[in-house]
């Protein structure tokens, strides 16, 4: 997995936390090969591979399903491991800036411990499905009291080849202020880091703290396949 590794710490992060800071969001070039990319696909079928599947009609999260992989693959493990140390700058910096005493530390095995000393055992990261009339309503990932505040998604299908429709929907609301919506086309590969409950928008009196929700648009055709790449654990 040394490739994920140095396409990772090859990245420009002062660069990608700026644009994060500014737009709410950033977008990274493709981290892992299509034959790693193609290989989680493959898995969205084979059950074993996941500790829950959720149908999302049956919820009214949208419509689609999705499952938290049990034990995620290598690709799915390394990028987590080798994202975490970068987020975890930005992350305590959107804390600073809102605040905040809480600080992450520099490993995502050190993070780990702390979500299971807060009872947050289950590994979250998860393979996502939708068909043509599919999507996700805007939602927050949030399974028990502590969270990390940035989360990360990668585009596994080709948009125009694979499925039309399927943008990556954000949603900001600030106190005072009408909610700001944000469509994102990914392309196939890419990756978008986004807040994961809330982050810090200058105001007319200092920062505020805006709260942050994502989902996908509706799917016009085909299947779109999406990998979520979530740091905390859930309870």
């Amino acid at each position: 997995m040394n490739d994920i590794a140095e396409r990772i710490d090859a990245l420009d992060w002062p660069a990608i936390a700026d644009a994060f800071t500014a737009d709410g969001f950033a977008i990274l070039p493709p981290l892992l090969s299509p034959e790693a990319r193609a290989g989680l696909i493959a898995m969205e079928t084979d059950d074993a591979a996941f500790r829950t599947r959720v149908v999302m009609e049956r919820h009214r999260y949208g419509v689609g399903r999705y499952g938290y992989f049990a034990d995620p693959p290598p690709p799915v493990s390394e990028m987590r491991r080798r994202l975490y140390p970068h987020l975890a700058a930005m992350a305590n910096a959107m804390m600073a800036a809102l605040g905040q005493d809480v600080r992450y530390p520099d490993t995502l095995a050190a993070f780990l411990d702390r979500c299971t000393a807060a009872g947050q055992t289950k590994p979250t990261p998860l393979l996502l499905r939708y068909e043509a009339g599919g999507h996700n309503r805007l939602h927050q990932d949030l399974y028990g009291p502590l969270a990390f505040p940035i989360q990360a998604a990668m585009l596994l299908s080709e948009p125009g080849r694979d499925f039309t429709g399927g943008e990556f929907l954000l949603a900001e609301t600030a106190p005072r202020q009408q909610t700001r919506g944000e469509a994102v086309r990914l392309s196939l590969g890419e990756t978008i880091l986004f807040p994961t409950a809330e982050r810090p928008v200058p105001g007319a009196r200092g920062m505020l703290r805006a709260r942050m929700r994502h989902g996908v648009s509706t799917i016009r055709s085909g299947e779109r396949y999406t990998l979520g790449v979530i740091f905390h654990n859930a309870a």
